[in-house]
């Protein structure tokens, strides 16, 4: 369960050698695609001091924002491929404020895919830009039902939508003026799946009963029909199962091989968060942009789950 950190004049240096190997014609800074083998295979990439540095005004507006903890909507979204945010407690807002919140989230998604679209280059953009969030809400101590729950370890799988074996990455930042954000992770996937399948999840199958309760999932929400990427895959289905599993086993959460690890004030992170079983324990004031990437861009193609159960089931899952 590795924390690799990377300082900003080893980035600055290993981007730089990049640059000039990609404009003499030859492959990708070996440097770059090392990191991106130590991030798929279980690894969080980490930057002491964040390579996208967040103007002090905006990290300020983005504290005194006020988001009710019992209300139905903990973070904000932002939607870059539709440019829309949704999630903002409206009422506490001016229409000039959500205006300049807006403008804050673009430009933070925007910085990121930039930056990543570098510093990944191995992967040649072979990904689908998700939502960026903000998450102001204090992590430790929320009343939520336990697959809610951001404390418990979990592998990431989205309800409401599945990835089709694309493998999650997300990119954090702490903007919290003075405390840490504090995680407990986990071994990251091809470790652990032996804890929960075959013998307390079954396998999955290219059209087990996990596949079909996921088709019958998307059929009955009505979503089906408007999203065809809504029918869930076999992988989709285990993938939720496994998610679910995870936070309800409680010998697991007690009993498997983890540590905690704190992200201090203005670092920013990145790790594949379907990959790496993680929990927030404790925390206040963060970013994300999360990316769905091909599976087929890896550096290291067997370390992605879909592979993983592909190999393991002898047959294809999406």
């Amino acid at each position: 369960m590795p924390v690799r950190a990377i300082s900003l004049d080893e980035l600055n240096c290993a981007l730089r050698a990049s640059s000039a190997d990609s404009g003499s014609g030859s492959v990708e800074h070996q440097e770059l695609r090392d990191w991106c083998a130590s991030l798929e295979t279980g690894s969080i990439l980490y930057f002491p001091q964040t390579p996208l540095p967040i103007p002090l005004e905006e990290q300020e507006f983005l504290r005194r924002l006020q988001q009710s903890r019992n209300g139905s909507h903990k973070n904000i979204a932002y939607k870059p491929n539709s440019d829309k945010l949704t999630g903002v407690d409206s009422k506490s807002l001016s229409g000039a404020e959500i205006g300049q919140l807006h403008a804050i989230m673009r430009r933070y998604s925007e910085s990121v895919a930039e930056f990543l679209s570098v510093f990944l280059a191995p992967y040649g953009k072979r990904w689908r830009l998700d939502y960026a969030s903000y998450r102001p809400i204090e992590e430790q101590g929320r009343d939520l039902p336990a697959r809610r729950r951001n404390d418990l370890l979990h592998a990431d799988a989205f309800p409401t939508g599945p990835t089709g074996g694309r493998r999650i990455l997300r990119f954090f930042h702490n903007i919290h003026s003075n405390r840490t954000r504090d995680w407990v992770v986990a071994e990251p996937f091809p470790r652990v799946i032996g804890a929960f399948a075959p013998g307390k999840l079954p396998l999955p199958r290219p059209d087990g009963p996990l596949a079909r309760a996921g088709k019958r999932l998307a059929q009955a929400t009505g979503l089906a029909s408007l999203v065809p990427d809504l029918k869930r895959s076999p992988y989709d289905a285990f993938m939720m199962q496994l998610h679910n599993s995870m936070k309800e086993d409680a010998a697991f959460q007690s009993e498997c091989r983890k540590e905690e690890v704190k992200f201090a004030p203005g670092s920013s992170w990145m790790v594949y968060t379907e990959t790496v079983p993680h929990s927030v324990i404790a925390g206040q004031y963060a970013l994300e942009q999360s990316f769905l990437v091909e599976p087929e861009a890896m550096v290291v193609p067997g370390s992605a789950p879909v592979n993983v159960l592909e190999s393991m089931v002898g047959a294809r899952l999406v």
